[in-house]
């Protein structure tokens, strides 16, 4: 069975994907799947940093601007739309460039997640994937230790996929049973995985930055403008790092200063979680971008390396 090759093209918040995945789509003749559990959403285009028509220069982009923000957008459903879009491009005859930073979402395509065999209900799951993103794997461990000890004992911290399960089982009222299946990779695929890094610092000076900007270019506004048209605080796609506090502001919880320093720092802290995440891909190649003072030179040296994995 020939494998259908997936270019991942990820790294930390802010680091600099999205101007580089267009390059890289260009050279490579590639069309781009976004693995960004934020910019599927319509009508969320600041407080995501989503990619601008601009922006994309007439590179096909799939998976943003996909629903709305009342729709509860799971990562089986991701896992579905980005394997039916996967196919489309195949059959164009161009390559499959996949680009974010959500660690499930890209997990659903690594490696073999069969969620039709999971009856687990789909808001549940979306919301601890949130909750997993905010406060990291220790927090959810503890939480199952609270719920179920006896499978927190049973599944080591790390194993973000089973404490994740574990916990929708916990929550649904249930018990879990047997659960000693390691990942497999998934056989359609063959993932070239690229990880973009750079300087800690630099990273969290272009986070504040990056929230600056997205301040300035109008993320209150456009938060008042997602209530005005009926969507809540309680929906999921509100919940995201900076359209909470921006309600919370709103609602009088927050001054604006506070609004954005939290902004600030959990975007910082979702970075460094992140990073610990793609540490896990073995067989990932990581990118310094301090490195690289010429960014032609830079794209060349991925090209060189995703063409040697081809």
């Amino acid at each position: 069975m020939n494998k259908t090759p997936l270019i991942i093209l990820t790294g930390p918040t802010a680091v600099g994907k999205t101007d580089l995945s267009i390059k890289l789509a260009k050279e490579l003749n590639a069309q781009i799947i976004s693995a960004d559990s934020m910019q599927i959403y319509k009508h969320m285009d600041i407080g995501s940093a989503k990619v601008t028509p601009e922006e994309m220069d007439n590179v096909k982009h799939y998976l943003i601007d996909e629903v709305t923000p009342d729709y509860t957008f799971s990562v089986s459903e991701f896992q579905e739309r980005a394997d039916k879009y996967i196919s489309e491009i195949s059959e164009k005859g161009k390559k499959v460039l996949v680009t974010g930073g959500t660690g499930l979402y890209l997990n659903s395509l690594i490696y073999n997640m069969d969620f039709a065999k999971s009856d687990a209900d789909n808001e549940l799951r979306e919301q601890l994937r949130i909750e997993l993103e905010e406060n990291g794997i220790e927090y959810m461990h503890n939480k199952l230790k609270e719920l179920d000890n006896e499978a927190s004992e049973r599944i080591h911290k790390n194993n973000t996929k089973r404490v994740i399960r574990a916990l929708e089982v916990a929550l649904s009222g249930g018990k879990m049973n047997d659960f000693s299946n390691d990942l497999k990779f998934n056989e359609k695929y063959k993932p070239i995985i690229i990880v973009l890094n750079r300087d800690r610092e630099h990273l969290y000076q272009r986070i504040n930055k990056r929230v600056d900007i997205m301040m300035e270019s109008g993320l209150i506004e456009e938060v008042k403008e997602l209530l005005a048209m009926g969507y809540t605080k309680d929906m999921i796609s509100m919940q995201g790092i900076g359209y909470k506090e921006i309600i919370k502001y709103l609602d009088g919880e927050y001054t604006l200063e506070e609004a954005v320093e939290i902004i600030k720092r959990d975007s910082r802290r979702y970075a460094k979680r992140q990073l610990t995440w793609f540490r896990r891909y073995e067989d990932a190649k990581w990118f310094d971008l301090d490195e690289y003072n010429n960014s032609e030179i830079l794209k060349q040296d991925i090209v060189m390396h995703i063409e040697k994995m081809l």
